[in-house]
Parts: structure tokens; C-alpha cells; sequence
């Protein structure tokens, strides 16, 4: 790549990656299908440039990749390469074929409850290895699991992690996706493993035709999640109690992936094990073994006529600026910003604002940011966020500042 705004197209080089067609983009980079240079297909994400110019996203992101290349496990995708010093920073993985959960639930519809306990086991052991290298993934969602083959496969990693400890953590980028997110992670505080474990109950209702927080604005899935009891009933009521033990809001309430592990794994018969039979070299060929088993799918020698990947998948919106506190929110995305003042939720669509608004200022418990938007039909409406750290209210006015630039100077310039 040359050129600090290029992106790659088809037949050039990320690394020593050739790039075969874009796989999608976020706020935190492109997805690429490559090819290394023996025909191994790979995706490889490659940041954005704003992020590219701060150093400490830079930092944060060869930690974050180191602590990656040591992740095991059954339902992860390896990283297989990376550059944190190149020009744009890139992360390869193994490429795993198959659709999302999103999809395969959009396709198929919602699971019974033998699929949600070995959906729920699979993803528990993914955030067992997630968690033992000293990782968090902070955006677990049916469009970041990949229904392979020999199971599902939790993706999306490296790049996450560094921005959400950058500077420029909110500036364009999505830091998760409302309605999988924690209430810690929507309010700005320290975000840990059982963060994952929220985002793993909100996946199993979304598996089971449920929303845990129903539809509608990031603004109005963040409020539910801090301040409403999440929505389980789509849940096979054997299931209930493990999932609804997921959602608690505080932390320490919410069961470890061991016990998620321990609470979904089908029981195994009690009794004497019986060898298998012993079955004759010459009569093999016509015996049918009793519990057949599947060989490893190997690697496809081509490159997929279809490729489905996270980056793919918009039926969630990643916020663009999240801005809350125990009481109100700010949160943005390319369709608008919506305001919750004290329960109620305004959400002004970004061709009906004119105008948009930012005070900050210093208060006895800290810091607070009012933004005022004003609308095509002269309305105005405000609300004030608080924080006691000034780098968060600095991170909040670099995204508001970005995103005005993106989604209303530009409309109105």
C-alpha cells in the first residue's frame, strides 16, 4: 500500500497477503479476503488511517496482537500475521468459512434447545481461551461468530482491544454493538471478562428469536441495558436461569464461562465405558462403525464464491460516539444522534439537524459535556453526560468533533 488514505484493492499487497476482494468495513478498519503467497486464503483487517497517525493505538495494538498469537482453543480464528509498524496497521487470521450466527439464524430461524446449549458451550469455551491470555473481546454478537464447519468461531480480534485504550478510542470508531453491550461498557467503566459473559446471554436470547433488549436506536438498547431487566422469554425455560444469571447488571452477579460451561454441557451417562468392538482388517471395509465420525474439513483449495464475514453484517449499528452515565447518553451513528434524558430518548435523524452544540465544564465531581441540537424546524433539545476522568471527556469531544465532520458539515458545507 502507498499512501497514507490508500486502500487496497483487488491484486494488491497487504504485507505479503494478496487482497482478493473487500469483505466489509467497520469503524475500526477493512476486511480483506487475501491469499499468502502459497494459496492459503486469510482475512486480513487493515486499520483506518486516522488510527494509524496515534501512537498509542499503535502501542496498544502489537500489545493486543502479541497477547492474540498465544490464543488456543477450539472456536477462535488464530492470528496468523501481523504488522503493527506498517504504514496502516493490519492483522491476518486464519480464514474460516461459513455464515455468521447473524445469517444462519436470519436463514434458518431460531434454535432449539439442544442447538442454544452446544451454541452456549462452544462460546464459553472461546471466552475461556479469550480470557486465560489476559484478553476481553468487548464485542460479542451473531455477526462476530462464524458457524464453521466443526463449530461456531468467535473472530475479531487485535484491532477491538487497541482502540478502546487509544486516544482516539470513540473518534469514528464502534466500541460495541448496543444491545450485546454490558451496562459497564455503555457507561464508560473498567470493562473485564464478564463483560464477554453479558454479550454471551445476549447472544443466546438473539439465538433463541429474542431480543434482550428489544429494537429500536442505540440510544434506547443502551438505556435498557443499564437501566432494564433483560427480556428472556424467548429462552427455553431450562435455559433461563443460566442466561438471565448472564445479563445481571452488576459484574460480580454474572457466572464465570466455566460455569456457563459447566450449566449448558449436556450431562454425560453415568455407567461402565464399553470398549468398541474390534473389527477385522478385512471385514472394516464393510462394517459401518456405530458413532461415526466427521474427518477435519480441509482448507478450500479456491477462493469461496460467496464469503460471508463480520464485516458483512449491518443489522446492528456500531456507534460512532457513545457518551453516558448513570442518567443520560449521548449516542451517534451515520443515521443520527439520539439524546436519553432521564428515561426518554430523542433521536433526531442527521438530515432533519441544522445544527449541533458542545459545552464542556469542570465540576465538583468531576466533568461534564451538554450537548444542544437544533433541528430544521427550530427545535433545540440538550443533554448533559458526566465523568470523573477529563481523558474520557476528551475522547467524547474528539468523537463528537469527527463525527459533525462526517455526518453534518459535510450535508450542510
Amino acid at each position: 500500500m502507498s499512501g497514507d488514505e490508500a486502500q487496497p484493492g483487488v491484486g494488491m499487497r497487504v504485507g505479503p497477503y494478496m487482497v482478493q476482494r473487500a469483505l466489509g468495513e467497520g469503524g475500526m478498519g477493512a476486511v480483506y479476503l487475501a491469499l499468502s503467497r502459497g494459496g492459503r486464503p486469510v482475512a486480513v483487517k487493515v486499520a483506518h488511517a486516522e488510527l494509524a497517525r496515534d501512537s498509542a493505538f499503535r502501542e496498544r495494538f502489537r500489545a493486543e496482537v502479541e497477547a492474540a498469537r498465544r490464543l488456543g482453543g477450539f472456536h477462535t480464528a488464530p492470528v496468523v500475521d501481523a504488522d503493527p509498524d506498517a504504514e496502516r496497521p493490519w492483522l491476518a487470521t486464519a480464514y474460516i468459512p461459513g455464515p455468521t450466527l447473524a445469517g444462519l439464524l436470519a436463514e434458518q430461524g431460531p434454535m432449539d434447545d439442544a442447538r442454544l446449549r452446544g451454541l452456549g458451550a462452544a462460546l464459553a469455551e472461546a471466552l475461556q481461551a479469550i480470557h486465560a491470555c489476559g484478553l476481553v473481546h468487548r464485542d460479542l454478537k451473531p455477526g462476530n461468530i462464524i458457524m464453521a464447519t466443526d463449530g461456531p468461531r468467535v473472530l475479531d480480534f487485535g484491532i477491538a482491544r487497541a482502540v478502546e485504550h487509544s486516544r482516539l478510542t470513540m473518534t469514528g470508531t464502534g466500541i460495541g454493538t448496543p444491545g450485546f453491550l454490558a451496562p459497564e461498557q455503555a457507561e464508560g467503566l473498567e470493562v473485564t471478562g464478564a463483560a464477554d459473559v453479558f454479550a454471551l446471554g445476549a447472544v443466546l436470547v438473539a439465538a433463541a428469536g429474542g431480543s434482550a433488549f428489544g429494537g429500536g436506536t442505540p440510544m434506547a438498547l443502551m438505556y435498557r441495558s443499564v437501566h432494564h431487566d433483560a427480556d428472556v422469554s424467548a429462552v427455553p425455560s431450562a435455559l433461563r436461569p443460566i442466561v438471565t444469571s448472564c445479563l445481571a447488571k452488576t459484574p460480580a452477579e454474572r457466572p464465570t464461562p466455566e460455569q456457563v460451561l459447566e450449566a449448558l454441557a449436556l450431562p454425560v451417562p453415568l455407567g461402565p465405558v464399553v470398549p468398541p468392538p474390534t473389527v477385522s482388517p478385512a471385514l472394516a471395509p464393510h462394517a459401518a462403525p456405530t458413532a461415526p465420525v466427521a474427518a477435519a474439513p480441509m482448507p478450500p483449495p479456491y477462493i469461496p464464491t460467496a464469503v460471508v464475514s463480520p464485516a458483512n453484517t449491518k443489522h446492528q449499528e456500531e456507534a460512532e460516539l457513545l457518551a453516558t452515565d448513570r442518567k443520560n447518553g449521548i449516542v451517534a451513528d451515520s443515521r443520527g444522534i439520539s439524546l436519553g434524558r432521564d428515561g426518554t430518548t430523542i433521536d433526531l435523524p442527521w438530515p432533519h439537524v441544522t445544527q449541533v452544540l458542545y459545552d464542556q465544564t469542570i465540576r465538583t465531581f468531576g466533568y461534564s459535556l451538554t450537548v444542544t441540537v437544533q433541528t430544521s424546524t427550530g427545535e433545540r433539545y440538550a443533554c448533559e453526560v458526566r465523568t470523573r476522568q477529563a481523558e474520557r471527556l476528551e475522547a467524547w469531544i474528539d468523537a463528537l468533533e469527527a463525527l459533525l465532520e462526517r455526518h453534518l458539515h459535510r450535508q450542510h458545507g
